[in-house]
């Protein structure tokens, strides 16, 4: 799990459209595509990239005003997160 502070940096460019997770991310199940127009989709994808990801995956995947608005229905492990609760409030989203 990773949380890069510069992760709401607006010059970072987000990931759209059609996506497949790198090898580190999507590891234990076979290839799969994700829509990330697809409300279901982008709920697997955050929860993966946030459980999974490196900081650059983190960067690229995760746009953090999505992020507040997907954060009551996907599912994560509780240490994941109690960990970005505790980034969004410090950084005022929550």
């Amino acid at each position: 799990m990773a949380i890069p502070d510069d992760v709401d940096d607006p010059q970072v460019k987000k990931a759209s459209g059609v996506v497949d997770l790198p090898l580190n991310v999507r590891w234990s199940a076979p290839f799969h595509t994700y829509d990330l127009s697809d409300r279901k989709d982008r709920m697997r994808v955050y929860e993966q990239v946030l459980t999974e990801g490196t900081e650059d995956d983190v960067r690229r995947f995760i746009d953090v005003s999505e992020l507040v608005r997907l954060w009551e229905d996907i599912v994560l492990s509780p240490h994941v997160r109690s960990a970005w609760r505790d980034w969004l409030h410090r950084k005022g989203y929550l």
